[in-house]
């Protein structure tokens, strides 16, 4: 097995090194604005939000799975009913998954809960915006796939995805559905996002709340300084 160190201390760190390489973006015209994907997503594009001093909005999507196997995404599901499968209806593998449809059903009900939970936008509020997708990583794909297809019917007038660490065989993949792509650490075979962090707290709906707070209460959020990187 490779072994390696972690590249960030966690979260807002990572956070900090992707705001550098979108320096450009910085103080929007408002018609900027940060999509972070709930719930690892958050805590990045707020350290990002702060750094470059611009909106910072959720966008929930879930991953389709078995209960059985939750760490095994079928598919995953996001705003405007966009649906997509890792393997497509009539693929010989789909007579495998005979409850997919119940699965389904389930991701759909969380989504829903989520978009309500974190107060998602409306797809019309982003209309003509860049939207500047964020997670804490890409290890399948599938989720950020989902949520990209569903914020292009926003008619993004640029859609970026920006992530600390991904997946190399899917560098293609994005950069085909995406008009930029700022990634810091490519890995191949990358199995798990949190093995390129020191900390990777599972984070709970409270801390997202939390965490988002700040950049909802209307003020201007100060740029983040070095102390704040082992907070």
């Amino acid at each position: 097995m490779l072994h390696h160190s972690p590249v960030w201390t966690d979260r807002h760190q990572a956070g900090l090194a992707l705001a550098e390489r979108l320096q450009d973006c910085a103080d929007g015209d408002g018609m900027t604005s940060l999509i972070a994907l709930p719930r690892g997503g958050v805590p990045v594009a707020a350290a990002m939000a702060s750094k470059l001093q611009l909106p910072l909005h959720t966008w929930s999507v879930r991953k389709i799975v078995e209960p059985a196997r939750p760490e095994l995404a079928l598919g995953a599901v996001a705003g405007e009913g966009v649906v997509l499968w890792r393997h497509e209806p009539g693929d010989p593998a789909w007579s495998m998954l005979p409850q997919a449809e119940a699965w389904l059903r389930l991701a759909q009900q969380e989504w829903e809960r989520r978009h309500q939970e974190f107060d998602d936008p409306d797809v019309s509020e982003l209309f003509n915006h860049h939207l500047i997708v964020v997670d804490d990583g890409v290890a399948t794909g599938m989720t950020t796939l989902a949520a990209l297809q569903s914020l292009r019917l926003a008619r993004p007038s640029m859609l970026t995805l920006a992530v600390p660490v991904m997946d190399r065989a899917l560098v293609e993949t994005m950069r085909h559905v995406v008009d930029r792509l700022e990634v810091l650490l490519l890995v191949d075979h990358l199995t798990a996002v949190g093995l390129w962090y020191e900390r990777f707290d599972q984070l709970s709906d409270a801390d997202v709340l939390a965490i988002l707070a700040p950049h909802r209460s209307g003020e201007p959020q100060p740029a983040p300084s070095s102390t704040s990187l082992l907070a």
